[in-house]
């Protein structure tokens, strides 16, 4: 099923989802991020929403622009956010500092090469982590963004793009 199919098969009380999916999937309504980051970040969201129809559907929007390297980067930053996003969260969220100065011993090797540009496997990351409600991951990851001169509403429109895609995947579960 394509993205135009999904987004039309959303039930009539999700069409302020229908309109955001449209603009956020789109340079004017993504400002400050170019097609190919757009399509990451979508699909590394599908991805951390598990809704497998809309991460299909995803995928071949983001195959118009991205390779298959890109793919697989932006799959990556869904799968090591998945793991980052659960243990930097709950060491982040237990009242003992101590788990916080552990070292956490956790494989990121995907980090140094992740098949996709550093900036973008760093915006994919920031918006899974904000649907896996990560406050630390999001913090670094916005720092990461921000000290490399990517605007505030670049950052913005990775965490809309988040924001909808993973509403998306929720309504179309349920209908």
């Amino acid at each position: 099923m394509s993205l135009t199919d999904l987004r039309n098969s959303l039930p009539d009380y999700a069409k302020d989802l229908k309109l955001n999916l449209d603009s956020v999937l789109s340079d004017a309504g993504s400002q400050g991020l170019d097609a190919k980051q757009i399509r990451a970040i979508a699909l590394s969201c599908a991805i951390a929403s598990r809704y497998k129809p809309l991460t299909q559907a995803v995928e071949a929007f983001a195959a118009e622009k991205l390779s298959a390297e890109e793919i697989a980067g932006a799959k990556a930053a869904a799968a090591v956010m998945g793991m980052n996003n659960i243990y930097y969260r709950a060491t982040h969220l237990i009242q003992n500092e101590e788990y916080g100065q552990l070292r956490a011993g956790l494989r990121m090797n995907v980090m140094a090469n992740p098949g996709i540009d550093k900036m973008t496997f760093e915006l994919a990351s920031l918006a899974v982590s904000a649907i896996n409600g990560c406050g630390a991951c999001m913090d670094s990851h916005e720092k990461v963004l921000r000290k490399h001169e990517i605007s505030a509403q670049g950052v913005q429109s990775a965490l809309k793009i988040g924001a909808v895609v993973h509403a998306v995947a929720v309504a179309l579960e349920q209908a």
